[in-house]
């Protein structure tokens, strides 16, 4: 029998670590329609079928939280973005003078007090810190402060937290000792605290929770395959809640070189504030960010028991790999354009229904380009969506990337604005798409999808929706 074409299939290659999907995921086929009014009336009603309806495989947005560059505080980062602020500046962490690439999105008056323990916190690598600080913050939005997880069967809440590249700050130093001091002065927690999962296992330590705990690493995709594991233990019965999304601090010396090694940075140091600038003829290369980025997500069925606040709703999502190269994607977009089309059809959504889209949108020469192929190939009419590059203003954040972006997306299902890509001086021609200049956009959102693409060629789109009973 001849193979049906990827565009029509449900079907979701995911990594090992995730668990296999539930049998509502399992692959269909859909008949495509005629492209007419009546047909795609008909092509919308049938979507909204596909939709998944049970509570308890229904997947909600109920808390987010986040470190920035832009503060820790959701609704301040979201503002900041509609400003069209840029939080790139020179670096003074470390001494980058001599560095091809001296700017970054560097997190300045970082605070964990009240959220981790003065002992533990001189001890933990800026990974564990982020993701410590932002969980507990979205567990702060959901309304689940201490009392409030008395309540609920922490054997069933999990935390599935991922990074790019793990503990990078204490790793360099623990090196550095070996080198000057000898090994008998290294601190026992040098190991432990390298490791990419340590940040979910001490939040799990702090909460209690005593579900699934791990950490996946998909370079700048990580976040998404988080979140798109966490949906499917959820949908699967196993649990009810999951903080899930992703983390980065890897702005230290190696992690710099070593990115400026790979020529993948601007590296426009005589004005950092415009080096990002996705889609733009000029761009350059991507700019080093760091932070933070979490949502709490839970069965619908869970959230309503303890009214929680709904912010938004997960509706599916999808993770596949080119197989192509270990920084270059593939300039024809062809798995990247599967992987949008699948995550469609695992959130029974419709073409024609998404009207917003977070791009990946690195600022890079190639990638650009190679997701706007992408989406050219799923998208036909680009008159009615919208997409903008969170990236433009606070970087790429890495394995935290689309943890921010997912908050972005959901922050504009809430708000009707859309914040600016900025930077947009000579716009790359044959976008097609509004891409949402300079300046801050209305636009009631219907469906949302926040792609994220990594090196190695990891492929990832979640699909948000505002949450209707």
């Amino acid at each position: 029998m001849e193979a049906q074409p990827l565009l029509h299939t449900t079907f979701i290659p995911v990594s090992p670590l995730i668990n296999p999907l539930p049998k509502n995921l399992l692959p269909i086929f859909v008949k495509p329609q005629p492209r007419n009014n009546n047909a795609h009336n008909q092509v919308l009603a049938a979507t909204a079928l596909k939709r998944e309806k049970d509570p308890k495989k229904r997947v909600v947005v109920t808390g987010m939280g986040l470190v920035s560059v832009f503060g820790n505080h959701v609704d301040t980062y979201y503002d900041r973005l509609l400003t069209g602020e840029s939080g790139i500046t020179i670096i003074d962490k470390f001494d980058a003078s001599k560095f091809p690439t001296q700017f970054a999105g560097q997190i300045r008056g970082f605070n964990s007090d009240g959220y981790i323990d003065a002992k533990s916190d001189t001890r933990l690598d800026d990974c564990q810190r982020y993701c410590i600080v932002a969980g507990k913050k979205a567990l702060e939005d959901a309304r689940l402060g201490s009392d409030e997880r008395s309540k609920i069967d922490k054997g069933r809440a999990g935390v599935l937290v991922g990074s790019g590249m793990g503990g990078l700050t204490v790793f360099p130093d623990g090196v550095q000792c070996l080198i000057e001091r000898g090994h008998q002065k290294l601190t026992p927690f040098l190991a432990p605290y390298t490791l990419t999962n340590m940040g979910p296992a001490k939040l799990a330590m702090d909460l209690g929770f005593m579900g699934p705990n791990y950490s996946i690493s998909a370079a700048c995709a990580t976040s998404n395959f988080c979140f798109c594991a966490a949906a499917n233990h959820i949908r699967e019965g196993k649990v009810d809640l999951m903080i899930a999304g992703g983390v980065e601090a890897a702005l230290v010396p190696i992690g710099l070189a070593g990115l400026s090694a790979s020529g993948a940075l601007s590296t426009r140091n005589d004005d950092p504030k415009t080096a990002s600038r996705p889609w733009d003829k000029d761009r350059d290369g991507f700019v080093m960010g760091e932070g933070a980025g979490v949502l709490v997500m839970e069965s619908l069925e869970h959230a309503m028991k303890r009214d929680a606040p709904i912010l938004a709703e997960y509706l599916g999502g999808a993770v596949n790999c080119d197989a192509h190269h270990i920084t270059n994607p593939r300039s024809d977009g062809l798995c990247v354009s599967s992987c949008i089309q699948r995550s469609l059809d695992n959130a029974g959504v419709s073409v024609e229904e998404v009207n917003y889209i977070n791009g990946h949108a690195t600022s890079t020469i190639i990638g650009d380009l190679a997701e706007l192929n992408a989406l050219k190939k799923v998208f036909k009419n680009t008159t009615e969506i919208k997409m903008n590059a969170t990236k433009s203003m606070i970087g790429h954040c890495m394995g935290a990337a689309g943890g921010l972006e997912a908050i972005a997306t959901i922050k504009a299902i809430q708000t009707g604005w859309l914040h600016p890509t900025i930077n947009q001086f000579n716009q790359e021609p044959g976008i097609e798409f509004n891409i949402v200049a300079n300046r801050k956009q209305q636009h009631e959102v219907n469906v949302a999808i926040s792609n994220s693409f990594g090196f190695g060629g990891h492929n990832s789109v979640v699909a948000f929706t505002a949450f209707k009973p």
